[in-house]
């Protein structure tokens, strides 16, 4: 049987409930409009094509039988999706994307991008309905989130290298900064030095790096001095916690640990030179939906910037 000549029909669907609802045959047949062997004939078509016994016979009205009852409510389950399938494609024929996948740096605020999750899910149209867009997010790290937008697996890069020339076919804006500190936990050997740590003082020391998320592109690191020994952790909170067991040492973002230092669970690490890295906004060049939109449209606002960048609530 092909699937579009399938016997399980909406409208097959709609006659069993509407039997089960009116209790017999001819009453279902008054409400339809036919003759209740017409109903019974239809009834019969569809028992056959599925061989199960969807009604008991013996007995003077229509009751369902355990296979009945299991079509009817998954049937009306499929009716309700069928109807939202629908609803969704004429708000998506108004210019909503169906989907739209944002790639975030794992640099930036996470409780800040479920912020704007929410504010986007807020929107309602004439009809009282959020947005039929289905957001995805992806956490990268370094060339993980150019390589997201450039395979076409993201629509929206946030957070991507400010410096990286790989923009063929993108537009970008700026982000903005984040500014990073060498840190290392109170029982790490680098805690006792007072001096400027020299390049050859922080090679002498294993350091937590964050691997990068890229599968095709060249991965990439950041402030590894060459020869240094290397723990390799998959996320930033996984990096920043092994930083405060004292496992490694290494530059973090000030902003994601700036309550750890207050505390006096990291100490802060003069180097001899500021590691502020710049950030920006990408997205491939072509028509735009209204979900990417308004996903550009709240970016642009300094004070989102600053919460993605910062941890400052939006």
């Amino acid at each position: 049987m092909s699937d579009h000549d399938h016997p399980l029909t909406p409208e097959a669907i709609r006659l069993i409930a509407t039997i089960d609802e009116a209790g017999s045959f001819a009453a279902a047949a008054r409400v339809l409009g036919k003759v209740p062997s017409a109903l019974s004939y239809s009834v019969r078509q569809l028992e056959d094509a599925l061989d199960v016994l969807l009604f008991d016979r013996a007995s003077r009205s229509a009751v369902l039988t355990p296979a009945g009852r299991e079509l009817l409510s998954e049937g009306r389950r499929l009716l309700i999706e069928m109807d939202a399938v629908a609803s969704r494609v004429k708000r998506v024929a108004s210019g909503w994307e169906g989907q739209l996948a944002i790639a975030a740096n794992a640099l930036l605020c996470p409780h800040t991008l479920l912020d704007l999750v929410d504010a986007f899910y807020s929107q309602r149209d004439t009809a009282r309905l959020p947005p039929p867009t289905r957001i995805r997010l992806r956490q990268e790290v370094l060339s993980g989130t150019w390589e997201a937008l450039l395979t076409g697996a993201a629509d929206l890069a946030i957070g991507v290298d400010a410096d990286d020339s790989r923009v063929s076919g993108v537009q970008i804006e700026p982000l903005g900064d984040i500014r990073f500190v060498f840190a290392v936990a109170p029982q790490h050997p680098l805690a006792r030095i007072e001096s400027v740590l020299t390049p050859a003082l922080i090679r002498a020391h294993r350091a937590v790096a964050v691997a990068d998320s890229a599968l095709k592109l060249s991965p990439v690191s950041r402030n590894l001095q060459p020869g240094q020994d290397v723990l390799t952790v998959p996320t930033l909170d996984m990096k920043i916690d092994a930083q405060l067991r004292g496992l490694g040492c290494g530059f973090l973002p000030e902003s994601r640990v700036r309550g750890h230092i207050a505390a006096g669970r990291l100490l802060a690490k003069d180097t001899g030179d500021a590691k502020v890295c710049g950030f920006s906004i990408a997205w491939r060049s072509g028509p735009r939906g209204r979900a990417l939109d308004w996903w550009l449209q709240q970016l642009a606002s300094p004070r989102t910037r600053t919460a993605l960048l910062e941890g400052v609530p939006a």
